[in-house]
């Protein structure tokens, strides 16, 4: 079963052969008290995002994961030479970012402390 063990906070929000899509708590991130984009996301890839719309990857491209915490807001990504390796290095990712593990505030250029504090909560840094 693919993303066997992806920690409790975490769903499979799409998957499609080349783009799998992972969300954090999109119970709290329901566009309410938090706006929906500021859910946290993994993205699966083959290929990077960023690439030019209507391009086709090639087979040396490599899997790609990237954490997103808004839309232009992103973790640096980790490569993978396979979709099984990249699934594995997500569920990792992910399990990491919900034990509090993934220090997400350096990689806002400006901070949202009212987010940071719900993501302290929700991933155990709280006090």
């Amino acid at each position: 079963m693919a993303f066997e063990g992806l920690a409790d906070d975490w769903v499979v929000w799409s998957e499609e052969r080349e783009k799998v899509v992972l969300a954090y708590r999109p119970d709290v991130f329901d566009g309410a008290a938090f706006p929906a984009p500021c859910m946290p996301t993994l993205y699966l890839t083959k290929g990077r995002r960023s690439r030019h719309p209507g391009t086709q990857t090639r087979p040396s491209d490599p899997w790609v994961v990237t954490l997103y915490l808004e839309p232009e807001v992103n973790r640096s990504p980790d490569e993978f030479e396979t979709r099984d390796a990249a699934e594995a290095g997500a569920v990792e990712l992910a399990e990491r970012f919900a034990a509090g593990e993934v220090d997400y505030r350096d990689i806002y250029q400006v901070p949202r402390e009212d987010y940071f504090a719900k993501l302290d909560e929700l991933t155990g840094r709280a006090d």
